[in-house]
């Protein structure tokens, strides 16, 4: 845990009693503040309150006492209104922050030289943020890894100058955190995304960039042009990353047949064989973590085998299993149209099971991969549009459930006489038809293939 000695002696008011906003007061209790904390969901307050937690109805609260409201990330700022508590705190006076905040602080007075890497965009956060901490743990370095991945980030260890902090920061964490100013700011790329929370692309970028703005080195993706524009203001120390074919800016570290090479010249990466790095996308996550892991003095074999062994993260284009020629992979993770077009981009002869609670636009935007798939397997509430969409496209097979679709599948690619069929789970929908979540289906997914002869 990180003690938020920088609170000590002050009466902060939070609200989000979710796992990060528990993390948080844990960490401003050690530090010595006076936390009172209110969440709108009972069983949040209860769980709070068995922890010895001050739990007090902040509507009821003297605002003028307080020093700062906490608010947990997924606690609407602006859009599509401000939560309530936001107007309260303005109207006293009151600053409004988040975890990642308390962090760069306790950074900033304790130890300001601490290695600190910020990694955000809209695709790729987790599987980079995992690749660089994974790097840099097998090279030997102390590696704490957390933020809008696995671990909130007041739970881990404390900054200092010996370790290295690995940080997955979303939109919502950014807005909350004035202060930042990693060694090592990361931004992989733009799409459209959570626009319901921040109104326009323009405000949802803006955001975005704070992470390379203030970062003594930034490194950004710059294929899509909000990206670009990014860089271009950049002043400070940078290294772009370009991946063949996608854009056409220019950059230091370039993408191109599976290589990351520095322009035309040396090449500091092969992914090729790299199971757990197929696609552009990934090209484009190993190439921004070699240039990040460089900067800490990690390149040649050190790079290369951590490479090698990264296991890649579940429900991202997963590798799950094999039987005889057929792989199949959990992509999961692909909740829309966008995310999916990654993984039929890394695969031929797909065996494809798509579907749930489907996303504007739908499958639409995939026609141009079509052709990659050989059959599609239709599950969840999308199934009849989607079918109209394939029509005299992709042959498909109406399949209902995530169990009919895993049996057929296999058993179609199984007989076919592709060199090496994919069976891929990637749904382009919402869980939320049949699942609860993206975990809980891919878990499924990675139980059925375990289970076929």
């Amino acid at each position: 845990m990180i003690p938020a000695a920088t609170f000590a002696g002050r009466k902060v008011a939070l609200f989000g009693l979710g796992g990060s906003g528990l993390a948080t007061v844990r960490s401003l209790r050690a530090g010595g503040a006076d936390v009172i904390a209110w969440d709108d969901s009972p069983e949040s307050r209860t769980r709070a309150q068995a922890e010895g937690i001050t739990v007090s109805d902040l509507r009821e609260a003297e605002w003028s006492g307080f020093g700062a409201l906490i608010l947990a990330p997924g606690v609407p700022l602006t859009h599509p209104e401000p939560h309530w508590t936001v107007p309260l705190a303005r109207a006293a006076g009151v600053e409004i922050i988040g975890d990642i905040e308390i962090f760069c602080r306790e950074r900033a007075a304790a130890a300001p030289d601490a290695p600190f890497v910020a990694i955000t965009g809209t695709n790729g956060k987790s599987t980079t943020t995992a690749l660089i901490a994974h790097v840099l743990r097998q090279a030997g370095y102390d590696v704490q890894m957390g933020g809008n991945i696995g671990v909130a980030i007041l739970s881990l260890a404390p900054p200092s100058r010996e370790r290295i902090h690995v940080v997955e920061l979303s939109t919502f964490q950014i807005d909350l955190a004035p202060s930042l100013a990693p060694s090592v700011g990361i931004l992989l790329n733009l799409t459209p995304d959570h626009l319901d929370r921040h109104g326009t692309m323009e405000a949802y970028a803006a955001i975005k960039e704070r992470v390379v703005a203030s970062a003594d080195l930034a490194i950004v993706g710059v294929d899509d042009a909000p990206c670009a524009a990014i860089a271009g203001r950049r002043t400070g120390p940078m290294i772009r990353v370009h991946v063949e074919g996608h854009g056409t800016a220019a950059a230091e570290l370039v993408v191109r047949d599976g290589r990351v090479s520095e322009g035309e010249g040396t090449v500091l990466a092969d992914l090729d064989g790299i199971g757990s790095l197929r696609g552009a996308h990934n090209g484009q996550n190993a190439a921004v973590a070699a240039a990040a892991v460089r900067a800490f003095g990690v390149a040649g074999e050190r790079l290369a085998a951590g490479l090698r062994s990264f296991p890649g993260l579940a429900h991202r284009m997963e590798e799950v299993g094999r039987r005889g020629r057929v792989l199949f992979v959990n992509d999961s993770k692909a909740t829309n149209a966008d995310s999916t077009e990654k993984a039929l981009t890394a695969f031929r002869d797909v065996h494809w099971i798509v579907g749930g609670k489907a996303k504007e636009g739908g499958i639409a935007p995939l026609a141009p991969l079509f052709e990659r798939v050989a059959h599609a397997y239709l599950i969840g509430a999308s199934s009849e549009a989607f079918a109209q969409t394939l029509e005299g496209r992709v042959p498909y097979t109406l399949c209902g459930t995530l169990d009919v679709a895993t049996a057929r599948a296999a058993q179609a690619a199984a007989a076919s006489d592709a060199p090496e069929p994919v069976v891929l789970l990637s749904p382009a929908c919402a869980s939320y038809d049949q699942f609860r979540n993206f975990e809980i289906r891919g878990d499924a997914f990675r139980d059925l293939v375990g289970a076929l002869p």
